[in-house]
């Protein structure tokens, strides 16, 4: 009897320490959370961790310098160690590689550099071994010269006749002239002149890939197909490719195309800046096309079941026109309209305020109900160490992670991989091919798509050829895969870490968000949740030793916070408490907190965990009873 009435008295004195435990701390959690869940509420896609692979530099898997779909499948099991959600891949199918896969001569066959369809489905039976989903590039606006459609449509097939957009051009003074003075983005005019069929056609890109023809009804139901025939091979949804450019203005009265206007910046007629594209690019037809993809995709889930497949995509457009393809009261559109402001907006140069303000553009005019994303760079961009510094990657992966919805990482980027200098002589992308040695570099992509450094062996471990398709960065023998993963403060186990809590927070899934520049130099991101620990992520983007006071701009924060992720730059360590009102960031340094609650955070293998302390504490008393009735 005297030991049941200590029993009992243990489990009253257990829930009252562990009721005034938690009391002195904000977010304390009345019940058992399973906090590694992410909820009923979310899609798979919401706070999925995105990552580009440009296959061609991922991994060689049969020694001819060029990645494949093989050595992707062999190296899916890393990019489950980093917690990506999704890969999507840069074009894989059949081409004569103009334009490095994305001229199109085939949509639905593998293109053999990169293996066969056999090997496609072995990669998405790997994948969904390892639970990551596979989303396609999906390439709308041209296909190859090479590609049958076009074939046939010069020879003016009935049935492809007009699959293109063609033209005869304009007779001036009995000379013949292009339709109008629309220029590439690969430098000089969008119109080439074909001998076989005695008009000119157009190319957005460069003259092997045609622009296909959205006015006519039969392109866009062979588009749906394709889109239906990958969807068959269970991938989980596409990266539309280059979508402003999709329409082009329609013929005037007089069967002609209106000139576009010049831009007073630019001196180059050959240069694409040349011109105001202003009947070329963003016509309003494009959202409805969007849109209609969108349709196909659901229809598609509607009737095979499985997970909802999705749309991401690529627009430098106006933030007005961007919002746009999200949907709108009537129609669904993509549901990831990629946001490059991170790219276009951000320089070396930028303060806090300017990434705040960056930031908080997208936020404040994304749609109520949409999903926000943040892409840090691109296989068409500088990539971020060299863009934006070198000893900023780790801040740039903690804003990424810590901000609300989705982000897409480009490959290399959690390991800080910068851009390679490449020679004239080494330089095979079309767009620097296209100019001369005095201004190749400012329009070639080659330094940001160098082969991915797994390790300091041979071709970095990439291929164990005589000679890689592009050179291997110089210092891949000390930014690579095996090294990192033996340094705890590594930019690959900073980033792993950081995804590691986004699984597991419930606030950096649900929370909402605030974005201050509490000065010049320091930005804070504090994500909330109701009954949730508060998480504020800390940038110090200068040289210098910065203190700052979190009290006035956050004031329902505690006195101190717990320390959850730190970089090699950081003084403080995972665990630590620090002053609110007085916190210290080192030069570059960056630091993602938590407000002290109910929740005890340790690691074991070098993954972070959260157990909720009030619900030890009574599994402890449950515990002494079940053993003292015994």
């Amino acid at each position: 009897m005297i030991t049941h009435r200590l029993d009992a008295l243990l489990v009253v004195v257990l829930q009252i320490f562990a009721s005034a435990w938690t009391q002195p701390f904000p977010n304390y959690h009345a019940d058992f959370v399973d906090i590694s869940g992410t909820g009923n509420d979310l899609k798979w896609w919401q706070t999925g961790a995105f990552y580009q692979i440009y296959p061609r530099s991922f991994k060689d898997s049969n020694g001819d310098g060029v990645g494949d779909l093989n050595g992707i499948a062999d190296r899916l099991p890393y990019l489950k160690e980093l917690g990506i959600t999704a890969t999507w891949l840069s074009p894989i199918f059949t081409s004569p590689m103009a334009d490095f896969g994305y001229d199109i001569a085939n949509f639905t066959e593998i293109a053999p550099i990169f293996g066969t369809m056999a090997d496609f489905e072995n990669l998405m039976a790997v994948a969904k071994k390892v639970d990551i989903k596979i989303i396609l590039d999906f390439v709308p606006n041209h296909s190859s010269d090479e590609c049958e459609w076009f074939r046939r449509s010069a020879a003016k097939d009935p049935e492809y006749k007009d699959f293109y957009v063609w033209h005869p051009g304009r007779m001036v003074n009995g000379t013949r002239h292009p339709p109008s003075n629309w220029i590439s983005l690969f430098r000089g005019s969008a119109w080439e002149w074909h001998e076989g069929r005695q008009e000119y056609y157009l190319h957005q890109f460069v003259k092997k890939q045609p622009d296909l023809n959205y006015r006519n009804p039969k392109v866009r139901e062979t588009m749906n197909n394709v889109l239906r025939f990958w969807l068959g091979k269970g991938v989980s949804g596409f990266r539309i490719d280059a979508v402003p450019h999709v329409f082009e203005i329609a013929l005037d009265a007089q069967n002609q195309y209106r000139d576009e206007p010049r831009n007073d910046w630019d001196n180059d007629p050959e240069d694409y800046g040349y011109l105001q594209h202003i009947y070329t690019v963003d016509q309003p037809e494009t959202i409805d096309l969007v849109y209609s993809w969108r349709a196909v995709l659901d229809s598609f889930q509607r009737e095979h079941g499985g997970d909802e497949c999705i749309l991401m995509a690529e627009t430098y457009s106006p933030i007005d026109i961007v919002m746009q393809y999200y949907g709108n009261d009537t129609s669904e559109g993509a549901q990831l309209p990629f946001n490059f402001l991170l790219i276009s907006e951000l320089t070396n140069s930028s303060n806090a305020h300017s990434y705040s303000d960056t930031v908080l553009k997208w936020l404040q005019h994304m749609p109520k109900g949409r999903t926000a994303n943040w892409v840090l760079g691109n296989h068409d961009k500088p990539r971020v160490g060299s863009r934006l510094g070198r000893d900023r990657v780790d801040m740039l992966n903690m804003l990424t992670a810590t901000l609300p919805g989705a982000s897409v990482t480009y490959q290399g980027e959690e390991l800080g991989m910068t851009d390679v200098w490449i020679s004239w002589k080494d330089t095979v992308d079309p767009s620097a091919c296209n100019t001369n040695p005095s201004i190749y570099e400012q329009y070639s992509r080659d330094p940001e798509r160098t082969p991915f450094q797994w390790s300091d062996a041979q071709d970095a471990g990439f291929s164990n050829a005589s000679k890689t398709w592009l050179p291997i960065a110089l210092d891949y023998k000390q930014v690579n895969v095996e090294l990192e993963q033996q340094r705890p403060l590594s930019h690959l186990n900073v980033f792993k870490q950081l995804w590691q809590l986004r699984k597991q927070s419930r606030t950096l899934q649900l929370g909402d968000t605030e974005v201050i520049a509490l000065s010049d130099a320091v930005l804070s991101v504090k994500r909330n949740l109701p009954h949730e620990s508060s998480i504020v992520t800390l940038l110090n983007l200068y040289d210098g030793v910065e203190t700052v006071n979190l009290q006035p701009d956050f004031p329902d924060l505690p006195s101190q916070l717990r320390v959850l992720v730190v970089t090699e730059r950081s003084q403080v360590k995972v665990g630590d408490l620090v002053n609110t009102a007085s916190l210290q960031l080192q030069p570059k340094d960056s630091l993602v907190l938590e407000s002290t609650s109910s929740y005890y955070t340790y690691a074991t293998n070098g993954e972070l965990r959260l157990l909720p302390v009030l619900g030890v504490y009574l599994w402890l008393a449950q515990v002494a009873l079940y053993l003292s009735s015994r």
